[in-house]
Parts: C-alpha cells; sequence; structure tokens
C-alpha cells in the first residue's frame, strides 16, 4: 500500500533522528511516516535501498527495525534538510513509500 496522502493530517507521534514521525507508531509492527518535506512510510519501506542508491544528495541512510514483517532495516530520510526535490527517491520507490512535497 503506498503512502497516505494525508499523512499531514495525523498526529505527530515523536521525533527520530530529527524529524518527526506521524501516524500509528507501535514498535516493531508499526513504525509510520518519517519526515515532512521527505515523507517516508517505514510500514510500506520494503528495505530494497533504491532511495539511498539514486539520492544525488545522501537524504536517505539505513536504521534498523528489528521484528517489522515488512524488513529488518529501513530507509529513513535522516538528512531531509538536504533535499534539492529532485524527487528521484520517490519516482524509484517500488513500493511508492515516498513522498515529496515543497514547503
Amino acid at each position: 500500500m503506498p503512502i497516505d496522502p494525508d499523512f499531514m493530517k495525523k498526529p505527530v507521534a515523536g521525533e527520530h533522528n530529527g524529524h518527526k514521525v506521524r501516524g500509528d507508531v507501535k514498535p516493531p509492527g508499526k513504525l509510520g511516516v518519517h519526515g515532512t518535506s521527505v515523507a517516508l512510510d517505514q510500514d510500506c519501506c520494503n528495505g530494497d535501498g533504491i532511495c539511498i542508491s539514486v539520492c544525488p544528495v545522501s537524504v536517505f541512510d539505513w536504521v534498523d527495525s528489528p521484528g517489522h514483517p515488512e524488513s529488518q532495516r529501513k530507509s529513513d530520510p535522516v538528512n531531509e534538510p538536504d533535499c534539492i526535490f529532485c524527487r528521484a527517491c520517490e519516482a524509484q520507490c517500488p513500493t511508492h513509500a515516498i513522498r515529496i512535497t515543497e514547503l
């Protein structure tokens, strides 16, 4: 299932690596949407790392997600402020887990 287009309407559940986390967060099975302008639904992320590979400014890095049913590691927008809004990650994500929004 792709990222919820209305994720910004969900309550902020906390912060992780300097960015907001929204939605239903109940680790290890529910990790929520990480980031704001570069939003990644870690529950949709399959952990293939294509976003890490295609990002020209290294917005994403790996984080461990032990016990998550989809993948034991996920991508995370740890350098969200560095995004140049090229949308390469959004276009290449096979699960449509990423949404880029210029705020």
